[in-house]
């Protein structure tokens, strides 16, 4: 990209990611010194438009960030949890486990069942009220570096490129926006994360990262249905024992509630459909009769980060940071994040003014490194560190019984029976090839309560550029045919949560039902109806996909989500 032609901007600070660290951080730096010159860039068509979360949020980040917040009128803080459940899920029934046996952690009252995307938008006019510039339509594809090595800056992405790379009639080169320090604050899986952890080596001496995929309805439902403030989450059913994951109910205001599902991505059978799991999960009978008579309004999935203490990887490099998911701060449990990637974002951010007070620029912040794990954001992930791979190694069962008796040991002594766990393989080498399982019949959607992806997706109000470049690089296509499909029977068709991507035969019928035997099959990417949820960049047996942004503004639209 160097040889184009770019419009050059010069900031103190260029943050990439208008999502809780982002534009934590930018406010954080403009209490500090009003002066700063701060930039965000979001690559959504607004900011909140990319955002996917439950939520339900601690407010310790914002009570931080934003101290008197509860007084303001408009703020998106309107639902406190009134009811806490934990249930166990079986084929038929479930059994709601006693409150008092959870760690005192994992008890959501005095938090905020909330839109996330509504938090961002709310944060994003605090953010430019203090002077913060925020670009929405550009996404961050590329970086500038000094002779040192060192970031200076963040290329965004040309807009009107063809689909093979030539320059249409309304080409415009993205601009180069120079900062003193950059912070990536893009969510899980970052594509300028990705490349900063491989350039820096910031992985060396960590787990692999680990991840999930999270499903998210929106729906309307019958007053009658509605408790406002009800926060359920469940476990077991309809996944098997050996396969991770969690589902959530939230009963937010306006008779709307949340239904979501996680799936963790480290799941061994490739037939395996996280998008099908959820649609069988809403069937379940403690869950279908909040949704009789009701309305979906929306749909949308994102990875989520779940490697937690074990996996964080570095956090600084020569100029810049990693905040918020790029950083990997979810705490796994808790199904929460939000709250840490606010105090991520602040605690970069002081670092930052720090080292700019000091007449500093390009080097590396290894005091904001050094910082975290005793900061509050450390404190919060260490005492859970061990029930994301007690899950893996053990299975839901035994998994999460001596998870809960670590978080206790944790939470009253301080130390735990089983030190540090390693988690072991990543995510995408724990697939195993499909002749070791049979495919999963999983039945057809009602159009009532169940559905299908392709009208699961036009509820995100999804939209690409029919000819610009695909986004979703195979880098070798003869080795997804040999190894993707005819070994793993294309679970990429199965995973994706959003029917991007398929193997067809010579008439065009689909092929990802059973075993990889077509010589003629031909993979079909449909990458119009990307979620930008970033799986298949996770869960590839090869890692041979390789998400990049599209152009900036396009992808999902989450209204509420």
């Amino acid at each position: 990209m160097s040889e184009v032609e770019r419009e050059s901007m010069e900031f103190d600070v260029v943050i990439v990611g208008a999502g809780p660290a982002g534009l934590a951080a930018a406010i954080r730096l403009k209490q500090i010194n009003p002066e700063l010159s701060v930039v965000v860039l979001e690559k959504g068509a607004e900011v909140g438009a990319h955002i996917l979360s439950g939520a339900v949020i601690d407010p310790v980040g914002i009570d931080r960030l934003l101290p008197g917040w509860r007084e303001e009128e408009g703020h998106p803080f309107k639902t406190p949890v009134t009811d806490d459940r934990f249930l166990l899920l079986g084929p038929g029934g479930s059994i709601r486990l006693p409150n008092f046996m959870m760690p005192p952690l994992m008890n959501n009252h005095g938090n905020y069942i909330v839109s996330l995307g509504n938090v961002c938008r709310w944060l994003a006019t605090h953010a430019e009220a203090l002077g913060v510039e925020i670009y929405p339509g550009f996404a961050g594809v590329d970086l500038t570096y000094d002779d040192k090595g060192a970031v200076t800056g963040v290329i965004t992405g040309d807009m009107g490129v063809e689909r093979d790379g030539t320059h249409g009639p309304n080409y415009q080169p993205g601009m180069a926006l120079m900062g003193k320090y950059v912070v990536i604050g893009e969510g899980a899986r970052g594509s300028l994360a990705k490349m900063l952890i491989a350039r820096y080596g910031l992985e060396e001496g960590r787990e692999p990262g680990k991840y999930g995929i999270g499903l998210k309805e929106l729906w309307q439902v019958k007053p009658e249905n509605h408790k406002p403030g009800l926060v359920q989450h469940s476990f077991g059913w309809p996944l098997d024992g050996r396969t991770g994951g969690g589902s959530f109910l939230y009963h937010m205001e306006d008779n709307q509630v949340v239904v979501g599902f996680v799936v963790h991505l480290n799941y061994k059978n490739p037939y395996l459909s996280p998008f099908e799991e959820f649609q069988r999960f809403k069937t379940h009978p403690a869950i279908r009769g909040t949704f009789e008579g009701a309305k979906r309004i929306s749909y949308g999935a994102r990875a989520i980060t779940e490697g937690g203490w074990q996996s964080v990887p570095k956090l600084s490099f020569p100029g810049g940071v990693l905040a918020g998911c790029s950083a990997g701060f979810v705490n796994v449990p808790r199904i929460k994040g939000s709250h840490n990637a606010m105090l991520s974002g602040m605690l970069a951010a002081e670092h930052i003014a720090s080292a700019l007070a000091e007449g500093r620029a390009h080097d590396e912040l290894s005091s904001y490194e050094d910082a975290w794990r005793a900061s509050a954001i450390g404190k919060d992930l260490k005492k859970v560190r061990n029930v994301k791979p007690l899950w893996s190694r053990y299975g839901t069962a035994l998994g999460v019984v001596l998870g809960g008796f670590d978080m206790w040991m944790n939470t009253l002594f301080g130390f735990s029976f089983f030190g540090t766990l390693k988690h072991g393989k990543p995510d995408y080498a724990a697939l195993e090839p499909a002749d070791r399982h049979s495919p999963i019949n999983y039945p057809k959607p009602d159009g009532v309560l169940t559905f299908d992806r392709l009208s699961s997706v036009f509820l995100s109000n999804t939209n690409h550029e029919e000819n610009e470049p695909v986004h979703l690089q195979v880098k070798d296509p003869e080795l997804q045919k040999r190894s993707e499909y005819g070994v793993f029977s294309g679970p990429s068709a199965r995973y994706c949560p959003a029917g991007v991507y398929e193997w067809v035969d010579a008439e065009g019928n689909s092929l990802t039902g059973g075993p990889g035997k077509d010589a003629n099959a031909r993979y079909v990417i449909n990458a119009q109806n990307c979620v930008h949820c970033k799986t298949c960049d996770i869960k590839d047996p090869n890692q041979n996909i390789n998400w990049v942004p599209p152009q900036g503004g396009e992808g999902p639209v989450y209204p509420n989500m």
